[in-house]
C-alpha cells in the first residue's frame, strides 16, 4: 500500500542548509567581510534573502544576495566595516529548487558573545494568510486538473455518449482560476509577506521571470490552447479519431509537466527519471479520481443513461491507473523518504501513512465498484412473453429497455419494458437470446444504477482526502531532505572534534610521558587547541615550554603554529586558523629543561 499516491514528488527536496560561514554560535576575532550559507541542492535568491540585525537589533546595511563562487547551492552577503562587537543575528529566506521557500537564522558573535535584543526568527516565518491561500489555490489546481483529464478520459477513452460540459467546463475553470490565483500569490509566499504584495508590479515581475511563474504562464498557454479541442461535436455519432485524441493527450501531456517541473521531481537525485515518474503519476491520479466524478455524474443523469460497456471500460482502465500509481508510488517513496524511520520521524512520511490508509479505503470502495461492474457484463436470460396468441421474445438487452410486441394478428402493441409480463394469460418462458452479452449494450436499470452511484459517490469522497494529504506533500519537505537538514544541524549543534596522543621521550631520567592534544572542531576555520601533559607515573606534569604547529604538506601551506599558552596545569589556544580541509600533520614540540626537548609528529584529519 505503501507504492500508491505517493504525491507528485518525491526528492531531496527542499533546500537542507549544510554549512553557515561564520559558523552558528561561532566567535570571531574580527568581523567577517561576508556571511555564506551552503545547501543540499540549488537554491534561488530574493531581493530580502538576508537580514542581519545588530545586538542593538538594528538592520545592518548589507550588499546585495548572490552566489558565492557562482555555485548555485549557495547563498551569500557582503558586510560592511565597522560591525563593531558582540552577537549579530543573521536571518535568512531562500527558495529551494522545487520551488518552495525555505528559511531559518543563526548568531554569531565578534570579539565575544554579549546579550541581544533581537529576536531569533522562526525558521517556518511566513504569511498565515498568503500561505493558506496559496494552498488553497494548490489544491484547487489538482481538483481541476483531475476533472479536466478525467472527464475528457471518460468521453474519449470509455466511449460514453452523455454530456459531460458541465464537468469540463469545471474542470477548466477551476485550473484556469486557481492557475492565476497562484501567479499573483506567488510573491508574496516565496517572501513570507502579506497579500497586499500580491499585486506589487515589481514583485509580480520577479515571478514572471522565475522559473515558478514561467511554468504558471505555461500552463496557462494550454489552458488557451484546450479552448479549441473539437470535444464535443463528433462523440455523440462516431468514435473520437486522431484529431481528437493526439491533440488531447499533448495537452493533457503538457499540463501534468507544468506540475513536475515546479515541484519535488525537479530537484534532488535522479531529476530526469523522477519527473517522467512524477508526469505519469500525476496523469493516472487524474484519469481514476477525475474519472469517477465524471462517471458519478453520468448516474446521476437518468435522461441520458449509461452503457453497461462504458462502466466496463472504466473499470479496467482505472486498473491500469492503479498499476501505473503502484510503480511510480514504488519509486517515488523511496526517492522521498531516504529510508524507514523517515516514515515516524518526519511529517513527510507521517503525512504519506495517512494518505495510505486514505488508499487503502479507495481502493476498497473500488473493489466494490467492480463487482457491480462484473454484475453488469453477466449474460441475462430473454423472457418470452405471451401476447394474446403471439409469443414475443424480449432480448435481455438491458434492465430497463423497451421492446415492440403485438397484442395479437394486425394489432401495433406499444413499448413495453423488459420483464413484463403479459397480463391476459400471464405465460412466460425464460431462455437465453443467443448469447447476447449484457455488458455489450442496453443501458443500468434504477437499482444497478443506484448501487454503483452509491459506491461511486464513497471512491469520490475518499479521492477528496487524498487529493487534500497529496497537496500537504508537496508543500512539506521529504523525509530524505529532511534528515539531512537534521544531521546538519546536529553537526553545527554539536562540532566534532578530534583528540590526539602523542608520547615523547627526551632521553633523560624521568625526561617521557605523553601530551594529550583536542583540536575542536576539527574543521576548516577557526580552531581550539587544549593540551594536557602526563608525566612518567601517569599524573600532571608541568614542562617549561610546549608548542603545536599544524602543515598541510600536499598543498604546500604551513607550518602554522597554533600559539597555546600555559593556562596553569594545561595549555589552550583559541586563535588557530586551518583554511583548507585535508590530513595536517601536527607537529608537538616538548621541552622539559632548558637543553632538553624533543618534536613528536602525528596525523590529523581536518574536515
Amino acid at each position: 500500500m505503501l507504492v500508491l499516491f505517493t504525491g507528485v514528488s518525491g526528492a531531496s527536496a527542499h533546500a537542507a542548509l549544510t554549512g553557515t560561514d561564520p559558523q552558528d554560535g561561532s566567535v570571531l576575532k574580527s568581523e567577517p567581510r561576508r556571511v555564506t550559507l551552503t545547501f543540499s541542492e540549488s537554491i534561488g535568491l530574493l531581493d530580502d534573502s538576508f537580514r542581519v540585525l545588530t545586538p542593538e537589533n538594528r538592520r545592518v546595511h548589507t550588499g546585495a544576495p548572490s552566489h558565492a563562487d557562482d555555485r548555485s547551492d549557495t547563498a551569500s552577503v557582503t558586510l560592511p566595516r565597522g560591525l563593531g562587537t558582540g552577537t549579530f543575528t543573521v536571518a535568512w529566506r531562500v527558495v529551494s529548487a522545487d520551488s518552495h521557500p525555505v528559511s531559518g537564522a543563526f548568531t554569531f558573535s565578534i570579539g565575544k558573545p554579549s546579550a541581544t535584543t533581537a529576536p531569533l526568527p522562526s525558521a517556518a516565518a511566513s504569511n498565515p494568510a498568503s500561505t493558506g491561500l496559496y494552498d488553497i489555490a494548490r489544491y484547487a489546481a489538482y481538483s481541476g486538473l483531475a476533472l479536466l483529464i478525467g472527464a475528457a478520459t471518460f468521453v474519449l477513452g470509455c466511449g460514453h455518449r452523455g454530456s459531460v460540459r458541465r464537468l469540463l467546463l469545471t474542470g477548466w475553470w477551476t485550473l484556469l482560476g486557481s492557475t492565476l490565483a497562484l501567479l499573483l500569490l506567488r510573491g508574496p509566499y516565496e517572501r513570507g509577506t502579506g497579500l497586499g504584495d500580491a499585486l506589487d508590479p515589481s514583485i509580480l515581475s520577479d515571478t514572471l521571470t522565475s522559473r515558478p511563474g514561467i511554468v504558471l504562464v505555461a500552463r496557462l498557454a494550454l489552458l488557451a490552447a484546450a479552448v479549441l479541442l473539437p470535444l464535443r461535436a463528433p462523440l455523440r455519432d462516431r468514435a473520437p479519431g486522431p484529431a481528437v485524441l493526439v491533440p488531447g493527450g499533448v495537452l493533457a501531456l503538457g499540463l501534468a509537466v507544468t506540475w513536475a517541473a515546479a515541484e519535488h521531481a525537479s530537484a534532488g537525485i535522479q531529476v530526469p527519471v523522477a519527473m517522467v515518474s512524477s508526469v505519469l503519476h500525476l496523469l493516472a491520479m487524474a484519469v481514476w479520481l477525475g474519472g469517477l466524478a465524471a462517471l458519478l455524474s453520468a448516474l446521476h443523469r437518468p435522461a441520458e443513461p449509461v452503457a453497461p460497456a462504458v462502466v466496463t471500460r472504466f473499470s479496467r482502465l482505472a486498473l491500469v491507473s492503479v498499476a501505473v500509481l503502484a510503480a511510480t508510488g514504488v519509486y517515488q517513496s523511496w526517492r522521498g523518504l531516504g529510508s524507514w524511520d523517515a516514515l515516524t520521524s518526519t511529517s513527510y512520511g507521517r503525512l504519506l501513512l495517512v494518505k495510505v490508509a486514505a488508499v487503502a479505503l479507495l481502493l476498497a470502495g473500488a473493489a466494490f465498484s467492480r463487482r457491480w461492474t462484473a454484475r453488469l457484463a453477466t449474460p441475462r436470460a430473454a423472457v418470452t412473453v405471451t401476447a394474446g396468441r403471439v409469443p414475443v421474445t424480449v432480448p435481455a438487452g438491458g434492465p430497463g429497455e423497451t421492446r415492440e410486441g403485438t397484442d395479437g394478428p394486425g394489432e401495433e402493441r406499444g413499448p413495453e419494458p423488459e420483464g413484463t409480463e403479459d397480463r391476459h394469460d400471464g405465460r412466460t418462458e425464460v431462455g437465453h437470446d443467443g448469447g447476447h452479452d449484457g455488458g455489450a449494450g442496453g443501458t443500468i436499470d434504477a437499482g444497478q444504477r443506484q448501487g454503483l452511484r452509491r459506491s461511486v459517490l464513497a471512491e469520490v469522497t475518499v479521492g477528496i482526502l487524498v487529493l487534500m494529504v497529496t497537496t500537504m506533500l508537496t508543500g512539506t519537505q521529504p523525509g530524505r531532505a529532511a534528515e539531512e537538514t537534521a544531521a546538519a544541524t546536529a553537526a553545527a549543534d554539536h562540532p566534532a572534534s578530534s583528540t590526539t596522543t602523542v608520547p615523547f621521550d627526551v632521553g633523560t631520567p624521568g625526561g617521557h610521558g605523553k601530551v594529550q592534544v583536542e583540536l575542536s572542531p576539527g574543521r576548516v576555520g577557526e580552531n581550539s587547541v587544549q593540551a594536557v601533559i602526563f608525566g612518567p607515573d601517569g599524573g600532571l606534569a608541568t614542562v617549561p615550554e610546549l608548542r603545536i604547529t599544524f602543515t598541510l604538506e600536499s598543498q604546500q601551506v604551513g607550518p602554522i603554529d597554533a600559539e597555546i599558552t600555559d593556562k596553569g596545569g594545561y595549555w589552550t589556544s583559541d586563535t588557530l586558523t586551518l583554511p583548507l580541509p585535508g590530513t595536517w600533520t601536527m607537529k608537538t614540540t616538548v621541552r622539559t629543561t632548558d637543553v632538553d626537548q624533543v618534536t613528536v609528529e602525528r596525523k590529523v584529519r581536518v574536515s
